[in-house]
């Protein structure tokens, strides 16, 4: 098996391109013929819809870590051959009230998961724009992180307690956890912050920061609301380029 399977995609701060980074990175790698599972773990459920799966339609994530139902009950299949996906759904959000009292409440999704390692090559984990217990649980369950980091101003602010956070998970929960990058998003070529901000990533965390930077693009805002990811919606953007360069930068790394 493949001990570096599962990859959370986290971050605190709303708005950075988390979940189309999910979205895309999970559908250039299932374009390219490997076999991915995406899990929605957000209450938001953008990254289902994003896909074309409306909550609701059947068990979700919700299902799974507050009802105990096995996950590969739960799998469905996306229009993109080789990408499955487990949805998220509103419901999740009463997990804040029912996970603190549950017995290893932090490994609920690292055990629903276990038996579905085997069966992909990619496993991605969209986490809610929080590090409440659902993205404690994602990185518990996972064996590398992702952090999309807007090209804006306060961009650098959180990320000192996200590494905390991750910090904690790895000394208590995860000691395999690694983080295998920071991806820079929305980057404006016009802008001084935007080139100020990658600046400064790459010189606090060289090794971390991807080559690739993901620029502002009009496809990539346009192309959750047609439920397909921008690979689909316009291959030959330029958000669709930068996914797959990045997609291809993660599979390097791994």
């Amino acid at each position: 098996m493949n001990d570096k399977v599962i990859y959370a995609v986290a971050n605190q701060k709303g708005g950075v391109g988390k979940t189309t980074t999910a979205v895309n990175l999970a559908a250039c790698l299932a374009e390219a013929g490997a076999r991915v599972l995406l899990v929605d773990i957000d209450p938001q459920a953008n990254a289902s819809s994003g896909l074309g799966v409306r909550a609701g339609d059947g068990p979700s994530i919700a299902d799974i870590i507050l009802d105990g139902l096995p996950a590969e009950d739960v799998v469905r299949p996306t229009e993109i051959p080789n990408l499955d996906i487990i949805p998220g759904t509103q419901d999740l959000a009463g997990a804040a009230v029912e996970l603190p009292g549950r017995h290893e409440r932090e490994r609920i999704l690292e055990h629903a998961l276990a038996p579905l390692t085997e069966r992909y090559a990619y496993i991605f984990l969209d986490c809610p724009p929080s590090l409440d217990l659902l993205t404690v649980n994602a990185l518990t369950a996972a064996d590398r992180l992702i952090v999309p980091v807007q090209c804006e101003y306060y961009a650098l602010e959180g990320l000192s307690r996200l590494m905390e956070t991750v910090a904690g998970v790895q000394t208590h929960l995860n000691p395999g956890l690694k983080v295998s990058g920071m991806l820079l998003t929305m980057h404006d070529a016009r802008t001084r912050v935007s080139g100020d901000v990658v600046a400064e990533v790459r010189k606090h965390f060289p090794e971390l920061a991807f080559r690739t930077v993901v620029p502002r693009n009009v496809r990539l805002a346009e192309a959750p609301s047609y439920g397909e990811p921008v690979i689909r919606y316009d291959p030959h953007c330029a958000g669709a380029d930068a996914y797959f360069e990045a997609a291809k930068e993660l599979a390097a790394r791994a």
